[in-house]
């Protein structure tokens, strides 16, 4: 009774961790979703989805800067203040239109009055939260996760938010059952509900930089001890 008290606490700790956390992407994780069919971009911090966004509009020329920064952060795109795109004054007319170097896109009003043009999209797209996908990260970390029964050694990229049992989904691809290990760090448990940092595990990457240290053998490594018990797999 003692133990299905335990994993009832523990399940409903993981459900509440997931309903309260946003995803959040590396940017690699982002630039391979960089063709029309598949399509992300993220701007201001955040990472969206447009490829319904393509589908919609495929074929109208106005879609071109959008695919043409498909995987790609846009952030320089907006006014960080306002949310909105970036505005100038054009030098012809003295109004204030939004800047577009790389072309007028999808949800861009024309230059000048233009009864072709529809209107009826709703929220554009840089607005709508229906596209939204979760957070991009503001610093990624490079970890090493040896596992001490087969002695297998992986590095994989993770998002300096993340807490270990998001690192842990991460790592499953590798170990389908990473959640039947014990996570330590120089012999200490980790706690599954904290990130790296939160659980001491100190982001040296800078220093490594410095000291030209880039490959992966000075990474901080994490060891996973097998607990002889399969039910989380």
């Amino acid at each position: 009774q003692s133990t299905w008290g335990h994993w009832q606490r523990k399940s409903e700790k993981e459900h509440l961790a997931k309903m309260s956390r946003p995803k959040y992407f590396t940017p690699n994780e982002v630039a391979i979703h960089n063709t029309i069919d598949d399509l992300w971009v993220s701007f201001l911090g955040k990472v969206y989805n447009l490829t319904p966004l393509c589908d919609k509009y495929k074929g109208d020329v106005l879609l071109k800067p959008i695919v043409q920064a498909a995987g790609k952060d846009i952030s320089h795109w907006f006014d960080s203040k306002t949310k909105d795109i970036r505005t100038h004054i054009d030098p012809l007319t003295g109004c204030t239109i939004p800047y577009c170097p790389n072309g007028r896109f999808v949800h861009i009003p024309p230059p000048f009055p233009n009864s072709d043009w529809a209107n009826d999209f709703g929220r554009p797209w840089w607005k709508d939260d229906g596209y939204l996908v979760g957070i991009l990260s503001k610093k990624t970390r490079s970890i090493k996760i040896i596992n001490t029964l087969t002695s297998q050694e992986q590095v994989i990229e993770v998002c300096s938010e993340e807490i270990m049992s998001e690192i842990l989904q991460r790592y499953l691809k590798y170990n389908a059952h990473a959640a039947s290990y014990t996570w330590k760090y120089e012999g200490r448990n980790l706690d599954m509900y904290q990130n790296l940092a939160d659980n001491s595990i100190a982001d040296d990457d800078e220093s490594f930089y410095e000291l030209s240290m880039n490959d992966d053998t000075f990474l901080q490594c994490l060891h996973l001890y097998f607990d002889d018990d399969l039910t989380e797999a």
